[in-house]
């Protein structure tokens, strides 16, 4: 039930890798981690934040006579969504350790803001040392800004990749089902129609008027 820091050390080592650590944080590691401190086993697989089991006395209400118990902390299985990952983490953490992420504002910024010390654990540990890495590569990137204009015109051109698809998609249709071509033909004849439509109906308005004046002649003579 019990581990050494050496033991603890030597493991995650083997897990994150020597080369992978930032500078100065193995020194920081060997200091922060203790050395003989009691930690129940299942600790070891998640994020508890110094909720362990505790022991105690049961104290009957009658004679006062003491049994002796076991207190288990509160552990749920939940997941947590790590921004500098891009997923999300499924681990077993405590109701406390909960209240402690949200308050922090993530999983990422709990474990960044946790003390080495604090970490009595080795997952805890680990992805403590694996998202300092990650933040740390980061950090060197470099950030490109785009000017209004650049932005429009690569929003203008993921709109159009977005049309081709459609279009690409269609004709694939088309192909798989047999497409004749008979609705296009209707549409053109429908379209053909009005046209002629409109040009007929100026003529029949010209008639009309001269129906009409040849009607008021009559009537007056």
């Amino acid at each position: 039930m019990a581990f050494r820091g050496k033991e603890m050390m030597k493991k995650l080592m083997k897990k994150v890798g020597e080369n992978n650590l930032a500078p100065g944080v193995k020194e920081q590691l060997k200091k922060c981690i203790p050395d003989s401190k009691i930690v129940m086993n299942r600790a070891k697989r998640g994020l508890y934040a110094g909720r362990h089991i505790q022991f105690g006395n049961q104290i009957s209400e009658d004679g006062g006579n003491k049994t002796r118990r076991c207190w288990k902390p509160n552990v749920q299985e939940k997941r947590l969504f790590s921004y500098i990952l891009d997923r999300h983490i499924r681990v077993k953490v405590t109701t406390h350790a909960l209240r402690c992420i949200d308050k922090a504002g993530g999983i990422d910024e709990y474990l960044l803001k946790t003390p080495y010390h604090k970490m009595d654990t080795d997952m805890g540990l680990f992805w403590k040392t694996k998202i300092e890495k990650l933040y740390e590569e980061l950090g060197k990137m470099e950030v490109v800004f785009f000017s209004p204009e650049d932005e429009a015109k690569f929003e203008q051109g993921f709109k159009d990749l977005k049309l081709a698809e459609r279009a690409a998609r269609r004709d694939a249709r088309r192909k798989m089902y047999g497409w004749s071509g008979k609705l296009e033909q209707l549409e053109e004849g429908g379209a053909n129609t009005q046209t002629v439509d409109d040009d007929d109906a100026p003529r029949n308005a010209d008639d009309d008027s001269h129906n009409g004046v040849h009607q008021q002649l009559v009537a007056n003579s």
